[in-house]
């Protein structure tokens, strides 16, 4: 298999020509919301490459990090969906789409009215080192030798550490258009280490990029034009979403997958998905007489910690999983049953998180012995029958 240089330079080389000159090969048919691209100049459209589009999952008011952000199209989708009180920051270390992205910055400003986009250089598997800063300071050491090679990794050190490209737990949203598998293998468990580590507690990562469905073979991982044109690195499918779950998210899950193949090479399928997963949350388990109700139309379901839903139980959770489940898109599989005496977090015990079915006792208490009729409820003033 090639180095990681060599597959750096040749992506590097490959997007810096597709920055001057478009190159529809690197690129699926994607369909963004018209309202969105009015603002964004002609040749930022042009010069986009992706496969998917991450945008419905930003939020407002967001912090959102565009890691391989190339010309800005959609950092600048994401600026406008965060609001003048929201932020966007967009990685790549790419010099020429870094270029084409800043030139167009106070043009769009101007238009939406803010100007909330930072572009940064960087390699989005180490969102530790600003590589301009490191260029700038590396630029004054003057011992050579070996000397100059631990100097050099001296301040590489201190600037990773003491001005961070990316902070950790600074980012509600980190999304990334079919960038993700031009990265080198060996540097793929980092790089969603990083993702991890800048994102907040509950923060999401809303992944577009392309997988394959059979295993790609060794001589067309060593084919750097097959590498730089999205194909060749791509993850198998099954295996993408296991990354997410090997750097600890939580919550994964396909928000699009393509039926029909974008590429297929030897007789393999090349296609685009969409992945949204979760940063959990790792506070203590609180028992606060909380209970979920699975309402089908599966017997039970399983989450990421093992729990088993089954339809149509109250099933005891914690404090922590009710507030999950309360507030992703799984929603409206539950319905939500609180306890009628509030447990204030003060009064909180830790949770054994054992998976049991919660009486109605328990939400009600053992003291509730209300009588009551309200035949509207039901009835809808009609009488019943």
């Amino acid at each position: 298999m090639s180095t990681p240089l060599e597959y750096e330079n040749a992506v590097g080389k490959r997007y810096a020509r597709a920055a001057e000159t478009r190159e529809p090969a690197l690129c699926c048919p994607v369909v963004y919301r018209q309202e969105l691209l009015d603002v964004i100049p002609r040749e930022i459209i042009e010069r986009d490459y992706g496969c998917g589009d991450p945008s419905p999952f930003v939020q407002p008011g967001d912090t959102v990090l565009d890691l391989g952000s190339g010309g800005g199209k959609l950092c600048y989708i994401a600026s406008q969906l965060v609001g003048s009180r929201g932020r966007v920051i967009g990685v790549d270390c790419n010099e020429t789409m870094l270029a084409l992205a800043r030139s167009y910055q106070p043009e769009i400003a101007q238009r939406i009215g803010y100007d909330n986009v930072s572009f940064r250089a960087g390699m989005i598997q180490n969102l530790q080192l600003d590589l301009e800063l490191f260029s700038r300071q590396r630029a004054r050491i003057q011992s050579t030798g070996l000397a100059g090679i631990m100097e050099e990794r001296n301040l590489e050190q201190r600037l990773s550490r003491e001005k961070p490209l990316v902070e950790s737990n600074s980012v509600d949203c980190v999304v990334s258009n079919c960038v993700l598998n031009l990265v080198h293998p060996n540097d793929r468990e980092q790089l969603f280490q990083e993702v991890f580590r800048v994102l907040k507690t509950g923060g999401r990562a809303a992944i577009s990029d392309i997988v394959s469905d059979e295993n790609v073979p060794e001589h067309m991982q060593n084919d750097p034009a097959l590498w730089s044109g999205c194909i060749s690195g791509a993850w198998r499918e099954d295996e993408f979403l296991d990354e997410f779950a090997r750097a600890g998210f939580q919550r994964m899950y396909l928000a699009n997958r393509e039926s029909e193949p974008w590429q297929t090479v030897e007789g393999i399928e090349f296609r685009s998905i969409t992945v949204v997963a979760y940063k959990p949350d790792p506070g203590p388990c609180l028992e606060r007489k909380q209970a979920v109700i699975y309402r089908g139309p599966f017997n039970q379901v399983e989450d990421d910690d093992g729990r088993s839903y089954v339809r149509g139980q109250r099933m005891a959770v914690c404090d922590k999983t009710f507030r999950m489940l309360k507030s992703g898109e799984w929603t409206d599989s539950f319905y939500f049953v609180e306890p009628y005496q509030e447990v204030p977090l003060s009064e909180a015990r830790i949770s054994d998180c054992a998976q049991r079915i919660r009486t109605p006792r328990e939400t009600k208490g053992e003291l509730y012995q209300l009588n009551s009729q309200k035949p509207d409820a039901c009835c809808g003033g009609e009488p019943c029958c």
